[in-house]
């Protein structure tokens, strides 16, 4: 009628091939009244088709053709159960493997660059790749290693000496040369980055000085005496001490587009710090060191002024020559600009006009009797 096959699962130990009829073999072909079952390899046998049916020789041929492979293990467990054991059978340069289907067990292979039986006594041997002058993996100098081999150029010559990588080239005196003066350039370059890198750091390190010596100056030991005294009111939380870096970048540097406006105290720039809030900062014009403690004493008190109508010192800056103070800013221009400016009388209406003189009086009625250290403005 035909023929079948199936594939084995792997770890089987046993097998039982049974050959029977249906019908009592009424329904074969004529030509052979035999039925047959081999176990064989499965690579090794390739079905012909109804020529096999009728090929007389088709037995010797098959049993000559398809081998039985042994599929062995040792055990029933895992390498590590049998090492130390005397069931443990791997010698020297040689590694234990699990077999990974069926019921368990375990092999023996030779390690790298190591042949021979690693089952019997003494094990693998180390594999001589060198051995063989015309057939070895070198096209330089090759040098056995245990379980390995070394590649390597004769004098005068360069590479890594391997047949499968970059082999051996004679060296060439030009091109030595040029590594030569290439070398020589790059360590050049390498000594000059070098100085460039001491310079500047030696630089920075005399802006730094020069800023600690600004804020020492300027009374910076002051200012953190009276952050540190919780005696007769020290800078709140919301004032903050500066670098000077903060705000020369937040001022472009101090950039003539950003003046606000100047004056005999010196002048205020428009600045607008990281998280885009617009700040005035004050730059005054020299201090004498004899009014540094008068000018602490102001930043202190002004710190404390919280008013709704009276502009806030957020901060100061002392790494500088000259303190540098840092104010919200009042973006909506001046009360001179919109009484004078000759557009800016429409919104002065008599209601503005008696809220900003009440607004202002009490902003000075709160300076001169409601601060804990009155303020009495006299220019």
């Amino acid at each position: 009628m035909g023929c079948c096959s199936t594939s084995l699962p792997t770890g089987l130990s046993t097998y039982l091939a049974n050959l029977f009829t249906h019908k009592k073999h009424v329904d074969v072909w004529s030509f052979n009244k035999c039925g047959y079952t081999f176990l064989g390899e499965e690579s090794a046998f390739t079905f012909r088709g109804a020529s096999d049916f009728t090929d007389p020789n088709f037995v010797n041929r098959t049993e000559e053709t398809v081998p039985v492979v042994l599929n062995w293990v040792i055990g029933s467990r895992n390498c590590n159960e049998y090492k130390n054991t005397s069931d443990y059978y791997c010698q020297q340069n040689s590694v234990c493997v699990d077999f990974k289907g069926g019921n368990g067990g375990y092999r023996c292979s030779c390690n790298n660059g190591y042949q021979g039986n690693p089952y019997l006594s003494p094990g693998c041997n180390d594999i001589d790749e060198c051995s063989d002058p015309n057939d070895n993996p070198c096209d330089g100098i090759c040098t056995n290693l245990p379980g390995s081999f070394n590649c390597s150029c004769p004098h005068g010559y360069e590479g890594d000496g391997r047949k499968d990588g970059n082999g051996c080239r004679a060296r060439n005196s030009r091109s030595l040369a040029l590594k030569l003066s290439v070398g020589m350039g790059v360590g050049f370059f390498s000594v000059l980055i070098g100085i460039g890198w001491l310079y500047f750091s030696h630089q920075r390190r005399k802006v730094i000085k020069l800023r600690q010596k600004f804020f020492l100056k300027n009374g910076g030991l002051l200012i953190k005496q009276q952050n540190d005294s919780n005696e007769g009111g020290g800078v709140n939380e919301s004032t903050k001490i500066f670098t000077t870096d903060e705000l020369k970048k937040a001022t472009k540097n101090f950039s003539k587009d950003r003046i606000l406006g100047r004056g005999g105290y010196g002048t205020v720039y428009k600045g607008i710090l990281p998280d885009g809030s617009i700040v005035a900062i004050k730059k005054s014009r020299v201090m004498d060191e004899s009014q540094i403690e008068q000018f602490i004493n102001e930043v202190v008190i002004l710190a404390q002024i919280n008013h709704r109508n009276v502009v806030k010192l957020l901060g100061c800056c002392l790494e500088s020559e000259v303190p540098l103070l840092v104010y919200e800013c009042v973006s909506n221009g001046t009360l001179f600009h919109h009484i004078h400016n000759n557009g800016g009388m429409a919104w002065l209406s008599l209601d503005n006009r008696l809220r900003i003189a009440v607004e202002s009086a009490g902003a000075l009625a709160y300076l001169h009797s409601a601060a804990s250290k009155p303020i009495i403005h006299r220019d």
